[in-house]
């Protein structure tokens, strides 16, 4: 029998925003509310085309909740999915495990959401599919649950429905980990994986699949986000199909100004590439961060003013397109021609800055050399921030320096 199914995860309802506020002109109103339009996107989705149920593996909370409001909106799109007699199978994952969640509401009798003391298991019968699952009880789950899921059904469409970092997945917190091998040793058809926020889709039988979340919440989480639409044949092989959801988008677009000269050039470039952008969006709001690069004699004055050239970047986007980007930050990676900075032999402060960042940059231990130690700094950095800062790089290091050697130069000349 053929059926279809979509297998979403990672919801993270209401996830709060992080920094927002203090970037001019932020869509902050449509970035706070993208992740209930994602879940309506989803719900709509799955009426219009019919599916036969839908699975959601973890995470569909941020975290507890403020007041009921959060609770209520979940309810009132599963009951929309309730009137078009579409059931779902859900568990609860890291962030909305049953110790983090303080309140709860009756959810609409549609809706199962696998219970955390033991794996249970969810039957079909008029579709012949059997599905397994078992949500967090803790945040800190690191128990492999998968080990001890029930058995396949035979001659069922089995899928197993888990939140798990599984191994291989670097960056993201080991929660109920566990092994490729062991989800291809269960005899299940489907495994429906959520934690892992990049889509990914293994080859092979069984099918292995995270849909990554449905909607990003920061520039770290780019490109398309959504569900997977799986169809089922009669030979219970699945084939899962991307279904982009989000309402927002994030984008990092890197633009180089190597050799450009002139600042009406340069923001000619910008402007080719912010359009670009919004191309490839689709017609969504895109949050987009530009970094530009290159060899520049344009970088002196970008040191010198990088608010003024922030503000006419910013100026640019709206330009391009007011409705559908947002430049969110722009980082600036560019370093001067050599022959404007200074001449190794000349007796000037220019030539003593040049001097002192060439020797800092050729140090095997830049950090030693300027007598820092990061251990301690570092151990206190929230995870996101300690990523982004990678001190034993030397690469991390030279674009420190040229950063810091452009400035200094643009400050000397005045």
């Amino acid at each position: 029998m053929t059926f279809t199914f979509l297998h979403a995860a990672d919801i993270h309802l209401d996830s709060p925003l992080r920094g927002l506020d203090r970037y001019e002109g932020a869509p902050i109103d449509e970035i706070r509310s993208a992740s209930r339009r994602a879940l309506e996107n989803l719900v709509e989705y799955a009426i219009r085309e019919r599916v036969d149920f839908v699975v959601l593996a973890g995470d569909l909370y941020d975290g507890d909740w403020k007041d009921f409001d959060t609770g209520l909106f979940f309810v009132r799109q599963m009951s929309r999915l309730r009137e078009a007699e579409i059931p779902v199978y859900g568990v609860q994952g890291n962030h909305d495990a049953a110790s983090k969640i303080t309140r709860s509401l009756r959810l609409p009798s549609n809706v199962h959401i696998f219970s955390a003391s033991d794996p249970g298991t969810q039957r079909i019968e008029k579709l012949n599919v059997a599905i397994h699952g078992q949500s967090f009880a803790s945040q800190c789950t690191t128990a492999d649950l998968a080990r001890n899921y029930p058995a396949a059904v035979p001659g069922w469409f089995n899928i197993g429905v888990l939140h798990t970092s599984m191994s291989g997945h670097d960056g993201h917190g080991s929660y109920a980990p566990c092994s490729e091998a062991c989800l291809r040793e269960s005899g299940y058809d489907y495994w429906a994986l959520g934690h892992v926020h990049q889509r990914e889709v293994l080859p092979g039988r069984p099918t292995i699949a995270f849909p990554g979340n449905i909607q990003g919440r920061h520039i770290r989480e780019d490109g398309a986000k959504g569900c997977l639409r799986v169809i089922v044949n009669d030979e219970n092989e699945a084939t899962p199909e991307f279904v982009p959801l989000d309402v927002l988008r994030w984008a990092t677009a890197t633009v180089s100004l190597d050799g450009i000269e002139e600042k009406n050039a340069a923001f000619e470039r910008l402007d080719d590439a912010l359009r670009r952008v919004v191309q490839d969006s689709e017609n969504r709001l895109t949050a987009t961060r530009l970094v530009l690069t290159g060899t520049t004699p344009l970088a002196a004055d970008i040191a010198a003013n990088p608010k003024q050239w922030s503000a006419d970047i910013r100026a640019t986007a709206i330009d391009v397109d007011a409705e559908k980007l947002w430049v969110e930050k722009v980082i600036y990676q560019l370093s001067a021609p050599r022959q404007t900075a200074a001449v190794e032999d000349d007796d000037t402060p220019l030539a003593e800055v040049a001097s002192i960042v060439a020797q800092l940059a050729a140090s095997e231990d830049t950090a030693g050399a300027l007598g820092i130690d990061f251990a301690d700094l570092e151990r206190k950095l929230p995870p996101e921030i300690r990523e982004a800062i990678t001190t034993a790089d030397p690469q991390w290091w030279r674009k420190i320096l040229a950063d810091a050697e452009a400035k200094l130069f643009a400050e000397l000349r005045g």
